[in-house]
């Protein structure tokens, strides 16, 4: 099986203090530490499990600059057999649309079985996958915990919903999945696997390799628009706690004892 995973580098909140800029345009991106998105991560562990019980090869894209490609090695030390870097300057502004048409310029140029995405990235719109499985005309599934890999060209896919409950449904190949998070523990990356892959070419393609014109990506063709950053208003009865650690703790539990939470 063909499987193609769309991963994203994002901001890793456990390891950064996120501060929206002066101009309320954006974070403050200087110091941050990047990784993989966490549920692109889940996508590619699932899609490597699937690749060791049915054969076939896994192949991780990205969009984004030149520093993506950190992520795109990651994965490949996670198990991945390639990795493609989307890059390209008109592509900088993209909404998710614009993301979605890049991508599926790329795919269009693969013959892929299964397309994955994480549920979300960092943005937290959920809108990739959805509108990639529009755009490419394929059966499409959203917050999947769980696929069963089934003879001929179809899979069994699950969803919670509603109550904690789990759909089951069956899916025509090749299709779009949006993973969640949950569906299986992705594996350790560890330094031998990065030296592997360490001096592996990673192919870029940029707007003229995949046939896409500038100005329908990227700031000029994004329908959606960034206006305004900023930080809500502490609400009516909302208090917050400065300090340490552990000062902070002590006065969460004096404030829990008060309002009789904990004894």
């Amino acid at each position: 099986m063909e499987i193609l995973v769309c991963v994203k580098r994002v901001p890793d909140t456990a390891e950064n203090e996120i501060v929206v800029n002066g101009k309320g345009t954006d974070i403050e991106r200087g110091d941050l530490v990047y990784s993989v998105n966490e549920w692109d991560n889940y996508a590619v562990e699932e899609a490597i499990q699937i690749r060791d019980r049915v054969g076939g090869t896994v192949t991780v894209v990205t969009v984004g600059d030149g520093d993506s490609e950190e992520i795109l090695r990651r994965e490949m030390a996670m198990g991945a057999d390639k990795g493609i870097l989307l890059s390209d300057d008109a592509f900088n502004g993209s909404d998710g649309r614009g993301i979605a048409a890049i991508l599926k310029s790329e795919i269009e140029k693969g013959k892929y079985d299964l397309i994955l995405t994480g549920a979300q990235a960092d943005d937290g719109a959920a809108q990739v996958g959805g509108m990639l499985a529009a755009m490419l005309d394929m059966p499409y599934a959203s917050l999947v915990n769980k696929i069963e890999t089934e003879s001929g060209n179809t899979i069994k896919i699950g969803r919670e919903i509603e109550g904690g409950n789990q759909e089951m449904s069956e899916i025509d190949l090749p299709c779009v999945l949006s993973i969640q998070t949950g569906i299986n523990e992705p594996r350790y990356v560890g330094i031998r696997g990065i030296r592997k892959v360490a001096s592996v070419e990673i192919p870029v393609h940029g707007a003229g390799d995949l046939g896409i014109a500038a100005g329908s990506v990227g700031a000029a063709g994004a329908k959606v628009k960034r206006v305004d950053y900023f930080i809500p208003p502490a609400g009516e009865g909302a208090e917050i706690l400065e300090g340490s650690s552990d000062e902070i703790a002590e006065k969460l539990i004096e404030l829990l004892k008060s309002k009789g939470g904990i004894k």
